[in-house]
């Protein structure tokens, strides 16, 4: 243990947080860090399930940036998953699961996503506690902790 019981691998994060998904060609995505999601969430539009070669993948588009739909990131994943998802409201939705490497605070792991449709939240991501487990502390009072927001970003 460290200075204020962290674990030499564990980095403190803010209540949001910037994020990339290299995969995907994201280098940055504003990312709410809610330890009450279990599973990690993905703004996700005109997703596309298919097939190659018996796998199951979808292919989808992201707008990273919120307020420009200008920029697009075109993404293709194997679906490793479908589950039910209850959302804050309490309404719930089937939903693809798919794996991506993510970045945030020069740490790099692979994280679920689950693809859903937040075009009108204000997060076009959450970091779920399945993901922030073992590698991050999160700080309720302090926001973008492992990097401020990217120039052109919004």
């Amino acid at each position: 243990m460290t200075k204020g019981g962290l674990k030499p691998e564990q980095r403190i994060v803010g209540w949001r947080e910037w994020l990339a998904l290299p995969q995907f060609g994201i280098a940055h995505i504003k990312a709410k860090i809610d330890t009450g999601a279990r599973t990690s969430a993905l703004h996700a539009f005109a997703l596309e399930p298919y097939r190659r070669r018996g796998v199951q993948r979808v292919r989808f588009g992201v707008h990273p940036l919120q307020r420009r739909d200008d920029l697009v990131a075109q993404c293709d994943a194997e679906v490793i998953d479908r589950r039910w998802v209850s959302d804050s409201g309490g309404h719930r939705e089937q939903r693809y699961v798919i794996a991506s490497e993510a970045q945030l605070g020069g740490v790099a792991w692979t994280i679920e996503l689950t693809l859903t449709d937040r075009e009108n939240m204000l997060f076009r991501m959450l970091l779920g506690r399945t993901a922030l487990a073992r590698r991050f502390v999160v700080d309720s009072a302090r926001s973008y902790v492992q990097g401020h927001r990217p120039p052109g970003a919004a």
